[in-house]
């Protein structure tokens, strides 16, 4: 589990393998500290296996489905990414739930300065914006930031300069993929209120209705 608090920006320093799947090679600094190989380190928000270590550099697979759900295929070497290890039972919560399980990607509309802040514009997919709660958490490249403003095929969030600063997030520009986390605790609302049918098959029909809510005393 993580927390979305980036601990610094690595490096793409190679890319082993083909479009299908492969391997990436990352230099950092703050996250190998402590880190062996089997450990988890958050990639732009993606939750990946420490492989193999060299120096100032780690290991880590991709698989296909990795590269299908993230912008991780898009990154070319030298591109920097937000790091994060996974939170130890002893640290603390500075951000929100985030499990490292990308929902997909969204891109960037726009970047507009206000103040100290910037905001940032970003369309998604339909099946992540239905889990967006205005004023609630998403993970955006692994960044744990508060949803400022909804709209009907996009979202806003407003990046303060310490996370400007921290992250890669005002370093992309209009048209880039950006990796989408929904808050954990909304998917898990979402499933229970649309529960299996009889048959074992998923629908996208809730069960809760008035009469079952008057039923059960509410």
């Amino acid at each position: 589990m993580f927390t979305g608090i980036i601990e610094e920006v690595g490096t793409i320093q190679k890319i082993i393998g083909h479009q299908i799947s492969g391997s990436l090679k990352i230099k950092a600094e703050k996250v190998l500290s402590g880190t062996k190989i089997g450990d988890s380190i958050a990639v732009n928000g993606v939750c990946l296996t420490v492989t193999g270590m060299q120096g100032d550099c780690f290991f880590a697979d991709v698989m296909a489905e990795t590269l299908r759900k993230t912008n991780l295929g898009a990154l070319p070497i030298g591109a920097g990414v937000n790091l994060e290890r996974a939170m130890p039972s002893g640290g603390r919560f500075g951000g929100h739930i985030v499990s490292g399980h990308i929902d997909g990607t969204g891109t960037i509309m726009s970047l507009r300065p206000e103040g100290n802040a910037v905001w940032v514009t970003i369309s998604a997919p339909a099946d992540v914006l239905r889990l967006i709660v205005n004023k609630g958490s998403i993970a955006i490249d692994g960044i744990s930031l508060t949803v400022a403003s909804l709209e009907e095929s996009a979202f806003r969030v407003s990046v303060i300069p310490h996370t400007g600063e921290a992250t890669t997030l005002l370093s992309r520009k209009a048209g880039d993929l950006v990796n989408l986390e929904n808050d954990v605790i909304g998917k898990y609302v979402e499933r229970l209120l649309h529960p299996y049918t009889d048959n074992d098959s998923f629908t996208d029909q809730s069960h809760i209705t008035m009469d079952y809510l008057r039923t059960h005393g509410f």
